[in-house]
């Protein structure tokens, strides 16, 4: 790691204006993420700006809105009493995601600021178009079962990494943003960026930005939600497939249902289309197989990926089965 510098920031304000004053700055919070990528040459800065004195680490909720502070750690939000109990997809998604140790350290926006595990981005004697734009991506005809299936191309095939991001996606979350020109809010599903030609673009945050705050709509169907995550192993793993789900039923019609996938896209992968094919009609094995369908109608699978056509879809079902048999 070669030598930077570094700066404690006291406000919010003030550490996005030290961000915009040192060139190659970057933001660092519990560094679970970045400090390894700084570790093994992946990405480079001269000079960390510490977020940790900030006071951005409340989680609220009022009679609207869920207001997640990005300084909040990932336990901390998973344990709070009213997460689990009135957006449990939140707190599962936490849970689910890396050590324990990890979740005592990392800060949700830094959590929404990770970097995909691509092998080939984190070795930096590979070729990736995200770490060094226009040197080619070897996934696209290498090792790739972990990619993905979705929103790829010839540039880039790199899954997002991040489980809560695609449980903040289910539920229509909106991140807010303060940077040199003034705070901002934009809504998570256009927040994370497809890759097209530019995949070391990853999110719309503009130069010098910084996330403060995610608010997530309070509705009834958040209640009833849950996030199932497919890996290798059980313990510190990114997920294969995971779906995150809400649901509300009468009877067995769905009244309100929202989805979202990971480890299938190259961001948060949110279809409403699949969502369509399922609201207003009853919950059957026949709906949820054609919603399954819709899900990976565009699927792009690669040589070792292919696999994850079908295994999505069986997480799909398990995770609607499971809701809709509570009612």
């Amino acid at each position: 790691m070669r030598n930077f510098g570094y700066t404690v920031a006291r406000t919010p304000a003030d550490a996005v204006r030290t961000a915009a004053g040192i060139a190659n700055s970057t933001f660092v919070a519990g560094g679970t993420d970045l400090l390894n990528l700084m570790r093994d040459g992946a990405e480079t800065h001269d000079h960390l700006v510490d977020l940790n004195r900030l006071d951005l680490d409340d989680v609220t909720l009022d009679g609207q809105t869920l207001r997640i502070g990005a300084l909040a750690r990932m336990r901390g939000v998973a344990e709070h009493p009213r997460v689990r109990r009135e957006f449990p997809v939140l707190s599962e998604a936490l849970l689910a995601s890396a050590s324990p140790q990890v979740r005592n350290m990392a800060s949700i926006g830094g959590n929404l600021s990770q970097r995909t595990r691509c092998g080939y981005f984190r070795d930096p004697g590979s070729a990736c178009n995200k770490r060094d734009p226009g040197s080619g991506c070897p996934a696209v005809t290498g090792r790739n079962r972990g990619h993905a299936i979705l929103g790829g191309g010839d540039h880039c095939i790199a899954t997002h990494p991040s489980d809560l991001a695609v449980a903040l996606t289910a539920l229509d979350a909106t991140v807010r943003l303060l940077g040199p020109d003034g705070a901002r809010s934009v809504p998570i599903a256009d927040f994370y960026l497809l890759p097209g030609t530019t995949p070391d673009r990853e999110t719309a945050a503009r130069p010098g930005e910084l996330i403060t705050r995610v608010d997530v709509p309070r509705t009834r169907v958040a209640a009833d939600s849950r996030y199932l995550k497919l890996r290798d192993r059980a313990t510190f793993e990114f997920a294969v497939v995971s779906v995150a789900a809400a649901l509300r039923t009468r009877g067995r019609v769905v009244r309100d249902v929202r989805l979202a996938f990971g480890g299938i896209g190259t961001r948060p992968w949110r279809d409403t289309r699949v969502e369509a094919a399922l609201l207003g009609r009853p919950l059957t094995e026949a709906a949820i197989g054609e919603a399954g369908r819709v899900l990976v109608r565009d699927a792009d699978p690669r040589t070792e990926n292919g696999f994850k056509v079908e295994l999505v879809q069986r997480a799909l079902a398990s995770v609607l089965n499971e809701l809709g048999g509570k009612r």
